[in-house]
């Protein structure tokens, strides 16, 4: 064995609750978007969101970073078939976390940098430790930035600030990220993954439906005022028929907090 292949799994999987939590497990080498990383999230991905026991998602990285982004040591050079299937596993990947049904929170501790910062922005909140860095750092090594970050980053920062963070490919700390809207949430060095699960937490009891079709309106935002008030109205009168709308209701007007069962 050594220092460039993981002791156990590539992903590890744990639940506290409703809330899932995936840490992305080689931390000798800062935790690279593999191959074999890839599939193993994707698959964990998936069976989250089928399984209507999990709520709520936590993406981490095991050790001291969160992901030093792709595996430069098995890119592919004049491979193109290689080249697109690892491209298709991280799409497959991005979709998931964007599309899926769950809520998804980033744990960022250390480097998320390439196309780790591509996965912290793909997830739908992102909580930082005050030494985490991130950085679209892909020209460095002559590519283009990977992982749906041209579709992520200026949804999260705004196009002025994309286009930087993209073009020069500087490092930024997470307070200036902060700053930008890559980052929600600040948390001292060691304590983004707990505050990441009091969020994962707390959105585990929100109604599952509402929070689907907020993520799917957001995903794919529709491209005028009038298109988002017939998309609303589409979503919102199949919510009315649900017994998610009955039980916030009732619990609004008798004053305790109410249990969704995502029907």
């Amino acid at each position: 064995m050594t220092d460039r292949m993981p002791s156990g799994p590539f992903v590890l999987v744990d639940d506290d609750g409703p809330v899932r939590t995936f840490t992305l497990n080689e931390p000798g080498r800062r935790n690279p978007l593999s191959v074999p990383l890839r599939r193993e999230l994707r698959a964990a991905l998936e069976a989250a969101h089928a399984d209507p026991t999990c709520r709520a998602l936590v993406v981490t990285g095991a050790g001291t970073a969160f992901s030093s982004g792709g595996d430069l040591a098995s890119m592919p050079r004049n491979d193109r078939a290689d080249a697109r299937d690892r491209l298709h596993l991280v799409a497959d990947v991005i979709s998931l976390l964007v599309e899926g049904p769950l809520p998804v929170v980033a744990a960022v501790e250390g480097a998320a940098v390439g196309a780790g910062t591509s996965l912290a922005a793909a997830c739908d909140y992102v909580v930082a430790g005050r030494s985490a860095r991130f950085g679209a750092i892909f020209g460095r090594i002559g590519l283009v930035a990977d992982s749906g970050l041209h579709w992520t980053l200026p949804r999260r920062v705004g196009p002025g600030p994309a286009r930087r963070l993209l073009l020069r490919g500087a490092l930024v700390g997470a307070e200036e990220a902060h700053a930008l809207g890559l980052v929600d949430e600040l948390a001292d060095d060691g304590g983004a993954l707990a505050a990441a699960h009091a969020v994962a937490a707390e959105l585990a009891t929100a109604a599952p439906l509402a929070l689907a079709a907020t993520k799917r309106l957001l995903a794919d935002p529709p491209a005028t005022l009038a298109d988002t008030l017939h998309a609303e109205e589409a979503v919102q009168v199949g919510l009315f028929e649900t017994a998610d709308f009955a039980e916030g209701n009732d619990a609004f007007f008798e004053k305790r907090r109410p249990v969704f069962r995502g029907a």
